[in-house]
């Protein structure tokens, strides 16, 4: 069994991923695994794929797939999942890049601290600049409950910091069902990943440690484009919303996941300059059906608590739905 399973999918990202590849190359060791998977890229990623995977099995074992049509990122990661071998998992994207040793330091943690899994702060670079940004919890280097850190309501905590390649996780994580995400997710595929994971794993830790580059202002992200995959974060969340409801705590979880939807709903609305115009049709359209599939009384709360702009926003959403109703 390989100590360390490292998931990469890489989809049309031919001038980012040798920094990416070489990155891992800077991580390798024996009994590392890395998960090369290649989301139908259409430029020149495949064949970088190619030849890296040639040069790194020298260093570190190495799984180079295709997928045959692309299905989007929360796919990829499952086809990883499913190939993964190791003790321990984590995850980089393709247009991402860890710093020499990273990986070691990630491994040595988790394994001190005996947890499910880990969270690490890391470096967002935009450009040329460079900043760090913090996971929401205070304590560092010492083992919590996941469970407890979904809350404060009216706080930004460990589910609102959704990246799965700022950590590592427990192998038993996977075989107990928590790793995979919702399949064919476009965005906001870590959303139900991370709720998931607080609910359900039993024990987790911050780490103060630094090494995940994160990429932003690709001019192919989704981030940046204004096309229909961009409104599956409603997807995204009422799933969060439904299993939260299912949930032993729903009455004090609840409440968090329905303030976080809102928010998401807010902040697209405040950008829906950026969508193509059928997008931001669907965009108000579609927030106004979540509005109303929400939990009313949980809603009512959030709007009297959330910021005059934001609610302001979500008011007339609400609005139109009742006026629509009344109509009818």
């Amino acid at each position: 069994m390989p100590k360390l399973s490292v998931i990469v999918p890489f989809y049309n990202v031919q001038q980012y991923a040798p920094d990416t590849l070489r990155s891992l190359r800077a991580n390798a060791r024996k009994d590392f695994e890395f998960i090369l998977v290649d989301d139908h890229s259409r430029d020149e990623t495949p064949a970088i794929l190619e030849r890296a995977a040639e040069d790194l099995a020298r260093y570190a074992e190495v799984r180079h797939v295709r997928h045959e049509v692309n299905g989007g990122l929360a796919t990829a990661r499952n086809t990883g999942l499913d190939l993964a071998r190791g003790e321990y998992l984590t995850f980089l994207d393709g247009d991402d890049w860890l710093a020499p040793g990273y990986l070691e330091q990630l491994v040595a943690a988790i394994e001190a601290l005996g947890c499910d899994f880990v969270r690490t702060d890391h470096v967002q670079a935009t450009a040329r600049a460079r900043s760090v940004h913090r996971a929401p919890v205070g304590r560092r280097d010492e083992v919590l409950d996941p469970r407890a850190a979904i809350l404060p309501v009216d706080r930004t905590t460990s589910v609102d910091y959704a990246y799965a390649w700022a950590g590592a996780y427990h192998r038993r994580l996977l075989d107990r069902g928590v790793l995979h995400f919702t399949d064919g997710l476009r965005t906001a595929e870590d959303r139900p990943w991370i709720w998931k994971l607080h609910r359900e794993a039993d024990s987790f830790a911050v780490l103060g440690l630094l090494g995940v580059f994160y990429r932003r202002g690709v001019a192919n992200s989704l981030t940046q484009i204004g096309d229909v995959r961009q409104l599956d974060f409603i997807r995204a969340f009422d799933q969060v919303v439904a299993e939260t409801a299912a949930d032993r705590d729903a009455d004090r979880l609840l409440p968090k996941a329905v303030r976080t939807y809102c928010a998401i709903i807010a902040h697209h609305l405040s950008e829906i300059e950026k969508f193509e115009a059928p997008v931001a049709k669907q965009l108000r359209v579609r927030a106004a059906a979540a509005i109303r599939r929400m939990p009313q009384d949980a809603l009512g709360d959030v709007l009297e608590t959330m910021d005059l702009r934001r609610a302001a926003r979500l008011r007339r959403l609400r609005r139109r739905i009742t006026t629509a109703k009344a109509a009818a």
